[in-house]
């Protein structure tokens, strides 16, 4: 088959002939028909992140995926062959213990689980994957009208879902969403109307990505400003105080928008961090005291979180069409991936 092969995170990335892989148990072969990319895979195939953890030796780099079982393992009893599938790269080890390994598939792990991820080392940028069963998730058969490469969006829905879980978002609340100008931001919009947000404030700083989100239903945008007392001000009066909101700020330098978002919650708000930040996070202890606050780490989600998220899609609860795709051979990677990075780009799907 073909796939790309990455030597090591700034090493060589070659387009090439590679041996199928073997099916091995607690395992599927897909046939991948749509390959979604982050907007950050060129920064990550070219070693600038270097906080990952890649596999050790080379692998094969690729997340998400949508594709069709080909081959299920002799221990496989759920998933069979011919089935479509979608693929998450977050593996979970199934032992009983207190903290499992964790890793993201062809991406990166904590160092305490290097050995999940060199078990599972390659990833969906091939013509066939091999995935763990925990990972793929049966594509209901009332989407089966849904091209792969619109499914593919779904990449960038179940990362927010998984925090809104963790939020506890209820029906009827009123959510911020911060850096809802971003990729997963602006998902993370869609999947709160999905969940029945009475009210969602969209939180960014880009005029043009929240111009988009505007006309979308119970969406209020408010364009941040760096000003910690303006911005709290201009949430909190958006729809009144917020019960709960969701970070998605990626990569910020600054820690004001996260601290306005904060600041501007009722009593006993909950705020989920899921996005990045350079710099700390200063936090006032006595004002988290007195309005009891909760302010809660997230990573990833679920493993049933893609299988409900499908069924809100199925629904028609989620919709994915404001979600622009844009479609690549395989073979054109090194282009695709240059169109990915490019701000405000559509999701760029390797099929």
């Amino acid at each position: 088959m073909k796939a790309w092969r990455l030597t090591a995170p700034g090493g060589e990335l070659s387009f090439r002939d590679v041996p199928e892989p073997a099916v091995t148990a607690g395992s599927v072969l897909v046939r991948m028909h749509a390959a979604p990319l982050l907007s950050y895979l060129r920064s990550y195939v070219e070693g600038e992140l270097t906080t990952y953890l890649p596999p050790a030796g080379e692998f094969t780099p690729g997340t998400n995926g949508v594709g069709v079982i080909e081959t299920a393992g002799p221990d496989v009893y759920g998933l069979a062959a011919g089935q479509r599938v979608f693929c998450s790269p977050y593996v979970v080890s199934s032992e009983n213990v207190a903290e499992p390994a964790e890793a993201l598939i062809a991406l990166t792990a904590d160092p305490s689980s290097r050995a999940l991820i060199n078990r599972w080392r390659d990833g969906t940028l091939a013509e066939l994957a091999l995935a763990p069963v925990a990972t793929v998730t049966p594509i209901p058969a009332a989407l089966d009208q849904v091209a792969s490469e619109r499914l593919a969006a779904l990449s960038r829905c179940v990362v927010p879902y998984g925090g809104f879980l963790r939020d506890r978002l209820a029906a009827g609340e009123v959510v911020v969403v911060h850096g809802a100008t971003g990729a997963f931001g602006s998902a993370a919009v869609l999947v709160a109307i999905a969940m029945g947000a009475g009210q969602v404030i969209a939180a960014g700083r880009r005029p043009d990505a929240l111009a988009r989100l505007d006309g979308l239903p119970r969406v209020m945008t408010v364009r941040m400003t760096g000003d910690v007392e303006a911005d709290t001000r201009a949430l909190r009066e958006a729809a009144g105080p917020p019960d709960c909101a969701l970070d998605m700020i990626g990569r910020a330098g600054s820690a004001d928008g996260t601290l306005a978002t904060l600041n501007a919650l009722r009593r006993g708000g909950r705020m989920v961090l899921m996005g990045s930040m350079t710099v700390p996070l200063p936090v006032d202890y006595a004002s988290v005291l007195r309005s009891g606050k909760e302010i809660l780490g997230n990573f990833m989600y679920p493993v049933d979180a893609p299988r409900r998220l499908l069924r809100l899609v199925a629904s028609g609860a989620l919709d994915l069409e404001p979600i622009p795709v844009t479609t690549l051979p395989l073979a054109e990677l090194p282009a695709a991936m240059r169109r990915a990075e490019e701000p405000g780009a559509p999701l760029v799907v390797m099929t």
